[in-house]
């Protein structure tokens, strides 16, 4: 597994689809994890789906329950799980009113990722930077950034590799591969 993140419109996606393409697998997934509310959301989605064109993706709409997915097919598997930001925040938000214990959602959720992982030959795994603006948030959005914090630390131990896109420049954090 490798983890892949950065700031909002880094080239996260497109580096984790270049490197799924780089392992040349026959069976290539991507598990889109985004529920699209609105325009914007619409646009990103399509946008996304551009850049993937062509490329031989199935792609899997799983905005939870990671845990319940099967990949199909024989043959070696190439996955991109597309974002755990979005994956935590369905999860987190679900049941209106309700906060769950982010401690044991976050070993839930890094549960779910690693069931995806003993299915895929290689899996690129996104994430997102949050909280690092140092702005004040409501308690419900703090505990969002503390449930990120958690599970994107349990990713990076567990991750042979650890890639941040900068300005589309990806940077090794963790590994040697980065190209």
């Amino acid at each position: 597994m490798i983890l892949i993140t950065g700031g909002s419109g880094s080239g996260k996606s497109e580096y984790g689809e270049y490197r799924v393409m780089e392992e040349q697998m026959p069976l290539r997934f991507y598990v889109a994890c985004m529920e699209v509310y609105g325009e914007e959301g619409r646009r990103k989605v399509e946008r996304h789906r551009a850049l993937r064109a062509g490329k031989g993706f199935v792609t899997l709409e799983r905005p939870r329950g990671l845990s319940g997915l099967s990949l199909k097919g024989e043959g070696k598997k190439a996955v991109i799980l597309e974002c755990v930001s979005n994956l935590a925040a369905n999860a987190m938000f679900e049941k209106e009113g309700i906060q769950p214990d982010t401690e044991e959602l976050a070993e839930g959720l890094f549960d779910d990722i690693l069931y995806l992982d003993s299915q895929a030959d290689f899996l690129a795994v996104i994430t997102n930077e949050v909280g690092a603006d140092g702005e004040d948030y409501t308690p419900e959005t703090m505990e969002y950034i503390r449930l990120m914090g958690r599970l994107n630390r349990l990713l990076a131990e567990r991750a042979s590799e650890v890639v941040e896109v900068v300005y589309g420049i990806p940077v090794v954090l963790k590994g040697e591969k980065g190209k």
